[in-house]
């Protein structure tokens, strides 16, 4: 078994130490650990985690583009990662966004057993790269890692309602980001909350769910949740978007009701992800990789 990330209690002026104390909040922290716990215990991560890895963080751009609507056969982004260049279609460069925002991603992710961290930026400048990344070849390259300015909204997650305004979006940015620097409350209610408010707030021109997706799921490992990588939440979103989006929409009311909701979701994305995970350690030990 790998070992376990410390338990660290948050300290009483921790920014998002209440949440931990809305209904149902510690119940779903708890189901994302125990969930997290049990894949660890996998005999691929003994000497094969970077393949288990690779083919997780493959699964998790696709099923993350999915979400966004632009399906893609996953054999179609395995040959796109392997160096063919991505169809010309629509759903095709999206998806290889997608990719490029997961690997970019994955390398502020901690080796599994390994004693260095990698130096992350602060969360502003990983959203934007991220965003630049994910938009190359789709979007304009003058968007392309850009906070909306005054008077441009957004075109994606309109199911989420009228957008803040570009002055408003850079304040919460800079919150969000000081927020989760100065914050130690379990990795789970971290995650759910940038991926929650980077959705609420729509910060980029389009392409806002993809960064929202890859940063949630960097922030799963590399605060201790899932030290393997390989769990892969945006399998139960594909599943479920219009719940997903709903869910999203009742976060960013912000209300108890709604935040705990969220984090809930979330949980149970996690949980989803691990049961995909350890579908992607057995598929490795195998050898039988591969997929539609």
């Amino acid at each position: 078994m790998l070992p376990l990330p410390p338990r660290r209690a948050p300290a009483a002026d921790d920014p998002l130490a209440p949440l931990l104390d809305l209904p149902g909040v510690r119940e779903a922290v708890d189901r994302a650990r125990t969930a997290c716990e049990e894949l660890r215990w996998h005999e691929a991560f003994r000497r094969r985690w970077r393949e288990v890895r690779a083919e997780a963080d493959l699964r998790a751009a696709r099923a993350s583009a999915a979400v966004d609507g632009a399906r893609v056969p996953l054999d179609a982004l395995r040959g796109v990662a392997t160096g063919e260049a991505p169809g010309t279609d629509g759903a095709a460069r999206v998806a290889a966004g997608s990719l490029r925002a997961t690997v970019l991603a994955a390398g502020w992710r901690p080796d599994l057993g390994g004693r260095a961290e990698p130096v992350v930026p602060p969360l502003g400048q990983v959203l934007a790269r991220l965003h630049t990344a994910a938009g190359a070849g789709w979007l304009p390259d003058a968007d392309l890692g850009r906070v909306r300015g005054a008077g441009v909204d957004p075109r994606d997650l309109g199911g989420l309602g009228s957008a803040p305004s570009g002055a408003e979006v850079a304040d919460r940015l800079a919150l969000l980001t000081r927020t989760v620097a100065a914050t130690r409350v379990p990795a789970l209610v971290v995650a759910a909350v940038v991926h929650g408010e980077v959705l609420a707030l729509r910060p980029f021109v389009a392409g806002n769910g993809l960064v929202a997706r890859a940063v949630a799921r960097m922030l799963l490992s590399g605060r201790g949740l899932d030290p393997t990588g390989a769990v892969v939440p945006e399998v139960a979103w594909t599943a479920t978007p219009h719940p997903y989006v709903a869910a999203a929409a009742r976060f960013a009311t912000g209300t108890p009701e709604g935040v705990a909701g969220w984090v809930a979701a979330a949980s149970g994305a996690v949980v989803a992800g691990a049961a995909e995970g350890r579908a992607v350690a057995d598929a490795v030990l195998a050898g039988r990789l591969g997929g539609a």
